[in-house]
């Protein structure tokens, strides 16, 4: 029986509002700087719920080298493949393929798998047809007549959910397996799993897996200030304060190897991934159950295809969106896994906010930093836990990992729940 290959990260790459690049948000992390600020991209003066962490506009028109793509992608896909191009940089895959023969860089090309995680698109994506809708005045034959010299010819393309998995294949010429998921909050966590799976299964030899998103525009906004979800001026996970979440934007891309690509290329290895686990509370769009059943079951489930037991578990990274409702349910989730004695818990969402199908990839790429640098830092707006949340070993200061593996909680509308299980690098590849 041939026995299940080792999945290793070589490459990461982060784009956010607290920096460009993992070092850049680490930093900000550690010196408990946070990107959460008025809105900048529309008068938000007089809007209901005024904070995000947007990515400074300077920023970014420096994400995609290519100046003719701006005209065909969305603000989120030069997220997404700003990330994933800093994580195949620092995996050297290309350099790697360079020095093949020909046959060999076709399996290479033929063996080199890409799974991406997006948003399901937000509202802004339709503003172009609303001048035109009301010009028409109910017209809907005016409007047709009109809408090609109108609209920008170009509207599908900008707006694909799959345009940041296709340009890195067209970029780099990878034509394995792939996939693209809209799976809302945990759609880049699942990216990441399906990355691994196809791995494992012999799919392909490495993967590009990403999550990226850009939930900032007027009605998304609007609507999360409506659900009561959006706080006014900080997100504050567990603590007894905490009024809601903020939206963020940006992504995370990883690069994913079996052992075996990994040691024939001799290249660093920056962590494992042994597990992944993801379930559904089945409660409706918004509700959450207060046990925490479905996040629980997430864990043990990635737990248990990681083979690894619970005391081995040094880190988790909770989602902590410091939502009154969510945040109680994940401290009941932990405990439930962990007993009255969990692991040192934390949550990065006070420094970069929420970014939707981007931010459990952001968070994974935070985790595995954590695990290298060997701390779990703390969460600065964590002012006082929330007693009904005790026992829960989080702190404002940072804490001492208990061990060289972490879990990464994600949480999403709909119920979902998913959790990914990873080791710290280097790891030690076996000869």
């Amino acid at each position: 029986m041939t026995s299940t290959p080792r999945i290793m990260f070589t490459g990461v790459g982060a784009v956010c509002g607290a920096g460009l690049g993992v070092d850049v948000i680490w930093s900000a992390i550690l010196e408990g700087r946070s990107a959460v600020a008025p809105i900048r991209q529309w008068d938000s003066s007089r809007w209901p719920a005024r904070m995000a962490a947007e990515v400074a506009e300077a920023s970014i028109q420096t994400l995609v080298e290519d100046r003719r793509l701006h005209k065909f992608i969305s603000r989120t896909d030069m997220f997404g493949l700003y990330a994933a191009q800093g994580a195949i940089q620092q995996s050297g895959v290309l350099a790697y393929r360079e020095k093949l023969e020909a046959p060999a860089v076709t399996r290479f090309n033929d063996r080199s798998g890409i799974f991406v995680g997006s948003g399901g698109g937000v509202y802004k994506n339709n503003y172009d047809f609303l001048p035109l809708i009301t010009a028409g005045g109910g017209d809907l034959k005016g409007f047709g007549q009109e809408l090609t010299s109108t609209v920008n010819p170009m509207w599908l393309l900008r707006h694909l959910p799959n345009n940041v998995l296709c340009y890195i294949g067209i970029r780099h010429g990878f034509k394995g397996t792939n996939a693209c998921i809209t799976n809302q909050c945990v759609s880049g966590v699942m990216a990441v799993a399906e990355a691994a799976a196809a791995l494992r299964s012999g799919e392909a030899d490495r993967a590009v897996a990403a999550g990226h998103d850009a939930p900032i525009e007027p009605e998304t906004v609007l609507h999360y200030h409506k659900l009561g979800l959006l706080a006014d001026d900080a997100v504050r996970p567990f603590d007894r304060d905490r009024r809601g979440t903020v939206f963020g934007e940006g992504a995370a891309a990883f690069v994913l190897e079996t052992e075996e690509a990994a040691r024939s290329r001799k290249v660093g290895i920056l962590g494992e991934f042994l597990g992944s686990g993801c379930s559904t509370e089945g409660t409706g769009v918004v509700g959450v159950r207060p046990d925490g059943d479905g996040l629980s079951r997430a864990i043990e489930l990635a737990i248990a295809d990681a083979q690894v037991s619970r005391e081995e578990v040094g880190l988790i990274v909770a989602h902590g969106n410091g939502t009154w409702a969510s945040d109680a349910s994940e401290a009941n989730a932990i405990r439930k896994v962990f007993g009255d004695r969990p692991p040192p818990v934390t949550a990065f969402k006070w420094a970069y906010g929420h970014s939707i199908a981007a931010s459990g990839a952001i968070d994974l790429a935070m985790a595995l930093r954590a695990l290298r640098e060997g701390v779990v830092p703390g969460i600065p707006t964590l002012n006082s836990l929330d007693s009904a949340l005790a026992p829960l070993p989080v702190s404002q200061k940072p804490q001492s990992l208990r061990g060289s593996v972490a879990v990464v909680a994600c949480r999403g509308f709909g119920g979902m729940n998913a959790a990914l299980v990873v080791r710290a690098g280097p790891v030690s590849l076996a000869q």
